[in-house]
């Protein structure tokens, strides 16, 4: 697959990489998107985040997902709110939870008749870094009130910094 990062000031580069690709396509249709470029996180960042998961679950005999999954609610900007048909909650509930652990639904009465108010989280495997950011620093302060040992200051922003 070929991919170009490029910026407003050089989109007629942009142009002219993209028609340099023309010869070499076959005959079969194609398919340009644009869409803005965000920075992926650091694999070390989450590899982090479970590690202290995991510390925080040993010292409070909470289990791993009941943290992971709570976090995620505390941390706020990592959800969306809709009604849906009451019918149709439980194959949204089943469809959305099984993208992963941290993927959870909560569902509260509607005041239209026949339907249901549904906040559905998304998991952090779809986080920019300033979610996952977020999400680090949340379970950071959680490890500190436990009084287990986490980075500093300091190396928690070097950890940071390798996202941008």
């Amino acid at each position: 697959m070929n991919k170009l990062v490029f910026d407003k000031a050089s989109g007629i580069k942009a142009i002219a990489w993209l028609s340099s690709l023309i010869p070499s396509l076959k005959d079969k249709k194609y398919v340009i998107e644009v869409k803005q470029h965000k920075n992926r996180r650091s694999l070390d960042a989450n590899a982090y985040c479970w590690v202290l998961i995991n510390k925080l679950s040993e010292k409070t005999n909470i289990s791993v997902t009941e943290i992971y999954r709570h976090a995620i609610k505390d941390i706020g900007g990592v959800s969306i709110t809709s009604c849906l048909e009451s019918e149709a909650v439980p194959m949204f509930t089943k469809a959305w939870t099984s993208h992963g652990m941290g993927w959870q639904v909560e569902t509260f009465p509607s005041k239209i008749e026949g339907c249901t108010n549904v906040t559905a989280y998304y998991g952090s495997s779809v986080y920019d870094t300033v979610q996952m950011s977020r999400l680090i620093d949340s379970i950071v302060a959680e490890c500190q009130e436990q009084g287990i040992e986490t980075m500093t200051p300091n190396e928690l922003e070097g950890l940071k910094a390798q996202w941008k």
